[in-house]
């Protein structure tokens, strides 16, 4: 079973020589912006069950890499999922969320305001940095506090840039960068809301099916991903991608809901995850699958 493409190709001449059957997971929409990197990617079509992660996934290979597709083999969606142990505001310690408070500096009178996920361009942290300045500009929002938390993973120019940015706007007092979390449920059980700003669509989108794990509100933008995890307007919301007006209105609006609202959004996320995303029912599923396929 392959989940991506350098190991796919090594699998699939195995079980050819071997006479095992071969399963791959297709989970991201990969560059296709030439005819050899299509056919590189193809590999995670030469299976006799290919697993699509989401909808969205689904969609992208049919629309993709439909003449790579073979009618004998299985293509299927099963959702990705997350640990609900793991990601329980019940299983967080008072004294980790005392010490992450005193360490990232946090002020609880603030609402806080999460954005996880790596420093890269697409996953939109300029668009969120737009937003935040203006809801201070234009909707005279200024009791929060921003984390930005992530690592640039090399990118030093870009996150130079995201500096410059907050400099810029003269938000050095309101967001600060993290570069690294060893607990992401603390993290989130820290946060009044999450945010996903990213400008291209995810395969699936852990952030905000962990987000609603942990009772936490989600925003997120409107394409790939999201809008199967997110029930838009119960357990979150979804805003028009790439434009930092839309979020920060989003942003604006939630900021006036109080605790009791707040919760019962968090809630229904979290009753959402246990119902569609809970990572036994996806090994259950792939399980049920490799018997169908070894005839058991």
């Amino acid at each position: 079973h392959a989940r991506s493409r350098a190991p796919a190709w090594s699998c699939y001449w195995s079980c050819i020589f071997t006479r095992r059957k071969f399963v791959t997971t297709f989970h991201g929409t990969y560059q296709i912006n030439n005819s050899f990197k299509k056919y590189y990617n193809s590999v995670m079509l030469k299976s006799k069950l290919i697993i699509a992660g989401s909808n969205f996934i689904f969609n992208h290979i049919n629309e993709n890499y439909n003449n790579f597709l073979n009618q004998k083999n299985k293509l299927m969606v099963i959702f990705r999922g997350i640990n609900l142990d793991y990601f329980n505001s019940k299983n967080i310690s008072e004294n980790k969320i005392i010490k992450l408070k005193h360490d990232w500096r946090v002020n609880d009178q603030s609402f806080k305001i999460l954005l996880p996920g790596r420093l890269t361009p697409w996953k939109g942290q300029e668009i969120f940095i737009e937003a935040l300045n203006i809801m201070i500009e234009d909707f005279n929002k200024s009791n929060f506090q921003a984390i930005i938390l992530g690592s640039d993973q090399g990118r030093n120019v870009y996150s130079k840039k995201l500096k410059s940015l907050v400099d810029r706007y003269n938000l050095s007092k309101k967001i600060t960068f993290i570069s690294h979390c060893e607990s992401m449920p603390l993290a989130y059980f820290l946060s009044d809301v999450v945010v996903s700003s990213s400008i291209r669509p995810e395969a699936f989108g852990r952030v905000a099916v962990e987000a609603q794990a942990m009772g936490k509100p989600i925003i997120a933008s409107n394409i790939g991903g999201s809008n199967e995890t997110i029930l838009n307007g119960k357990t979150g919301f979804l805003y028009k991608f790439n434009d930092p007006r839309e979020l920060a209105k989003v942003l604006n609006s939630i900021i006036e809901f109080d605790k009791d609202t707040l919760n019962s959004i968090g809630n229904e996320g979290r009753k959402n995850i246990i119902k569609k995303f809970d990572v036994e029912s996806m090994c259950d599923s792939t399980l049920r699958e490799y018997k169908k396929l070894l005839n058991i």
